[in-house]
């Protein structure tokens, strides 16, 4: 009997990534792959790769410098590794990759991973090949689904994709080359992934698309459907008690959409939507399709709807042309919304994208200033935020155990780690906690009818 081949996937980047590599695991799966947390120990390496950032860049190909050693390493022992290079690097890079880091066997785009098992013959027995076609086949219909093992072993929360690609063309954006256009899965083909999903103990789902609000998937009527009405289906699946969905763009925030944060009570009372900045003119340079009062117009909606509704964004800091009024309403912008936390990054140019292209770049030493002073304010909005749920009586999910004995760890309805004394058999479900402390990464807390019984 043939002994099974381990698979190390590790994923750079955003949410999607994690859930493509958890597809390329199952795919795997059949012909022989386990997962293996440790790079040293597997005949397969896939690195999942982001080009969003310079950094993330950069880091993948430092990464590929160790997987070189640890593949010379084996083949001294008698042991042959192939490594793969996969997602948006790969994507928008190509040929290029092996050109630079020539230990690589397999490049392969985000949209073609499903093809994995053909790549790993292919490059055994011809040597490396590139796939970054874009495919004219849903890589959806020919993923391997997920063992009940595999789903258990990843918790239960978990990510659904239901919508890829962008067509908005931000200027600093390489979603666009990378993930192709705007497309969104069949709702019937969803909901039978969070049914298996849900079979399994999976008790949080998260939709999740380079524009997840743009969703407009084929129903089982035959007519597009929303994202709201997909909420409102997948809400209906059993042994779902919560859902979330990101990332958004502020343009396609639709009234529906709002409408079911007021009346879908799984649909946790905590948004993702990126801003990028809070001047008008540099929004605009973004082409970001938003004005600034058009994404304060959208957050006072979305609090009618639902006043306990908390966001997070994304910031972008030193984008060309950014002058210091225009850095300055940014910072009150955050102060304005309040948000209960963000990713914020310096502004680094995307090779093919127009802002790379533009005159008026800013110096580094100007983006890191601004960019120390951007944190400053999302850490002192979001210690404040962290601040008022001290006392208050939050439901928790909890997920697994925590770091010392007798301490589990769950999740509120805003994300936020929440460390309680409780037992094991919690794990997997939701109870109240009463908040009794609060540190700048998680909080800790106490059961309510506990924290009730002390204060008696």
């Amino acid at each position: 009997m043939t002994a099974a081949r381990k698979v190390h996937i590790k994923s750079f980047g955003c949410q999607m990534n994690v859930y493509d590599s958890h597809r390329m695991a199952d795919t795997l799966a059949p012909e022989g792959f386990c997962e293996t947390p440790r790079a040293e120990d597997a005949d397969l390496i896939v690195l999942n790769t982001c080009h969003i950032r310079e950094k993330a860049e950069e880091k993948v190909f430092s990464e590929l410098g160790r997987m070189r050693v640890l593949k010379e390493a084996a083949a001294g022992g008698g042991r042959r590794v192939t490594i793969a290079v996969a997602g948006c690097v790969a994507q928008a890079q190509g040929r290029e990759i092996v050109r630079r880091a020539p230990a690589v066997d397999i490049v392969v785009g985000s949209q073609n991973y499903h093809r994995l098992p053909a790549l790993i013959a292919r490059a055994e027995r011809d040597g490396a090949v590139v796939d970054t076609e874009f495919p004219i086949e849903d890589k959806f219909d020919r993923l391997s689904p997920p063992s009940r093992k595999a789903i258990r072993a990843r918790g239960v929360s978990a990510f659904v994709t239901v919508q890829e690609g962008c067509d908005k063309f931000c200027t600093f954006c390489v979603v666009p080359y990378t993930r192709g256009a705007e497309a969104s899965r069949p709702a019937v083909k969803i909901i039978a992934e969070t049914e298996r999903l849900a079979q399994a103990g999976v008790r949080e789902i998260t939709l999740i698309g380079q524009n997840v609000n743009a969703y407009h998937g084929q129903g089982p009527d035959g007519a597009p459907w929303t994202l709201a009405r997909l909420l409102a289906r997948i809400g209906e699946v059993r042994g779902i008690a919560r859902l979330r969905y990101t990332t958004s763009h502020p343009c396609d925030m639709e009234a529906s959409l709002i409408a079911a944060h007021r009346d879908l009570p799984g649909l946790m009372p905590f948004l993702h939507v990126p801003v990028q900045s809070g001047s008008d003119r540099i929004l605009f340079r973004m082409k970001r399709r938003h004005m600034r009062a058009d994404y304060l117009g959208m957050i006072a909606r979305l609090r009618a709807a639902r006043p306990d509704m908390a966001f997070s964004s994304d910031f972008i800091v030193g984008f060309p042309g950014e002058s210091e009024p225009d850095f300055d309403s940014t910072l009150s912008l955050i102060d304005e919304v309040g948000f209960a936390g963000a990713f914020s990054f310096k502004y680094s140019a995307r090779p093919g994208t127009p802002a790379a292209e533009m005159a008026d770049q800013i110096d580094e030493n100007v983006k890191s200033e601004r960019l120390y002073r951007l944190q400053a304010a999302i850490d002192r909005n979001s210690a404040a935020f962290n601040a008022q749920c001290l006392g208050r009586t939050l439901d928790v999910l909890f997920e697994r155990p925590g770091r010392h004995p007798g301490q589990i760890v769950g999740r509120s309805p805003y994300l936020q780690p929440v460390q309680v004394m409780a037992p094991q058999s919690l794990i997997g479900q939701i109870a109240a906690v009463t908040i009794t402390e609060v540190s700048s990464n998680s909080m800790f807390g106490a059961l309510a009818r506990e924290a009730g019984a002390a204060g008696d």
